[in-house]
């Protein structure tokens, strides 16, 4: 494999249009976002002092996504999936108006911050499934893990790039300022899904043609689970996913550390954040090796397993140096594993049952690290922050071994390649290039 081949694939930036437009608007949504998630996380700390209530910041977006995640899939599948992406979309721009409003204001509730956090993580529940099916109906089959390289990529540049901007905005103009942006990039958002072209929600032969006498369906398909639940490769990547996040999440805990550790200095908090950039962008820039491989099963559980291990080493590591090295590690590691996770997943679920797996996907993508959040607080409180981080990532790494030795369908899984011929049923073929009237068509 040549040193360009193993770049990251833009051809899905050439290709698609709406694809192209889809990307900026999200990755200039994930800044507002991660500039937002540091102002919260300091705002409580500064009106608690407490790891049990920066944990309760994961709960507070955990719970609506375990209750409207499902829904979310639902919809996706019944509605057309660009007009379901506009309304949540607003609903997280009006959400963040609410936080200008209430920093503004000078709020010093809690569980209003808290609230208005539900909210949003609400709203965005129930977008994120039918949002997540977008990149395999713009482009070909082989460059649906390009696309999803290059959408982490953006994720991890703003998980670089926002909380630098955050700690700048924070100490020049405080919390409204903050969540002002966040508004304002989800604006730009949802302009980009208002380009679009329609994606009407997929129907399944047997709502086309109905047997006589039956009564013609009006809704999809149910059985989105069982789906799951019959395909070892799917329920093997979730369960890996889950395992990685809910055991071994960090984020609530840097506080403390950062405190233990480092005296508090919010330049080092804001260090730990951008280590898991550095290692996951980094990736990301080289994932034209992981995207060509087709051994996805097999690249998820070690990169979940090596996950599971730095942070591990996060808990016992002194110096600064090794501790980000760690964190490095693991933001790496991260990357590689969402992005074959996210193109084994889109492929593995039929299109009439896509956007209730994608549910699924979102809500164990979602939740789960902000469980694992709750979960990392709540150990921390009763034992300490680096028992907590040792024995999260050795738990979360056992784990994800056990699956690996237990599913063989997820370790042989190989995704489809360009040689392979057409998409899989399920994957309508895209056209190399979008015309405009597609990208500007009704909605």
């Amino acid at each position: 494999m040549t040193w360009r081949r193993r770049l990251i694939d833009v051809r899905p930036l050439r290709t698609s249009r709406p694809f192209r437009d889809l990307w900026i608007g999200s990755s200039l949504a994930s800044i507002g976002q991660q500039i937002a998630g540091v102002a919260v996380l300091l705002q409580v700390w500064e009106l608690t002092h407490s790891p049990l209530w920066t944990g309760a910041i994961g709960l507070a977006t955990a719970v609506p996504l375990l209750v409207l995640g499902l829904v979310g899939g639902s919809l996706a599948d019944a509605v057309d999936r660009r007009t379901l992406v506009r309304a949540t979309t607003a609903g997280q721009v009006l959400t963040a108006v609410g936080l200008v409003a209430q920093a503004a204001a000078g709020n010093r509730s809690v569980p209003l911050l808290l609230a208005l956090v539900a909210a949003q993580s609400g709203c965005a529940a129930l977008g994120a499934p039918a949002r997540r099916t977008f990149p395999v109906r713009l482009l070909p089959a082989d460059q649906v893990a390009a696309g999803l390289a290059l959408q982490n990529v953006a994720f991890q540049a703003s998980m670089l790039v926002g909380p630098a901007l955050a700690g700048i905005v924070l100490a020049q103009w405080r919390y409204p300022a903050a969540y002002a942006i966040q508004a304002v990039a989800g604006v730009a958002s949802l302009i980009a899904v208002v380009r679009l072209p329609p994606m009407a929600a997929p129907r399944t032969d047997d709502d086309r043609q109905p047997a006589r006498g039956a009564r013609q369906r009006r809704g999809p398909a149910r059985g989105g689970w069982r789906i799951i639940l019959q395909r070892p490769t799917l329920w093997g990547s979730f369960a890996t996913d889950l395992a990685a996040t809910v055991l071994a999440m960090p984020i609530a805990l840097f506080p403390l550390i950062n405190e233990i550790r480092f005296e508090g200095n919010p330049r080092t908090l804001g260090l730990f954040l951008s280590a898991i950039a550095v290692g996951g962008l980094s990736a990301g820039l080289l994932s034209g090796t992981v995207t060509r491989l087709h051994r996805s099963g097999l690249v998820q559980l070690v990169a979940a397993t090596v996950w599971g291990l730095a942070l591990a080493g996060f808990g016992l590591a002194g110096p600064l140096w090794l501790a980000l090295c760690c964190l490095a590690i693991a933001g790496a590691a991260d990357t590689v594993a969402v992005v074959t996770r996210g193109a084994l997943v889109q492929f593995e679920a039929p299109d009439h049952y896509r956007g209730r797996v994608s549910s699924v996907e979102h809500v164990i993508g979602i939740a789960g690290p902000e469980v694992g959040n709750f979960r990392g607080g709540l150990l921390a409180s009763l034992a300490s922050a680096p028992v907590a981080l040792v024995a999260g990532g050795l738990a979360a790494a056992l784990t994800v071994v056990t699956v690996g030795l237990i599913n063989r369908p997820l370790r042989d899984y190989r995704a489809p390649s360009e040689r392979d011929g057409p998409p899989p049923p399920g994957v309508p073929p895209a056209a190399p290039a979008q015309p405009a009237a597609l990208a500007d068509g009704p909605g």
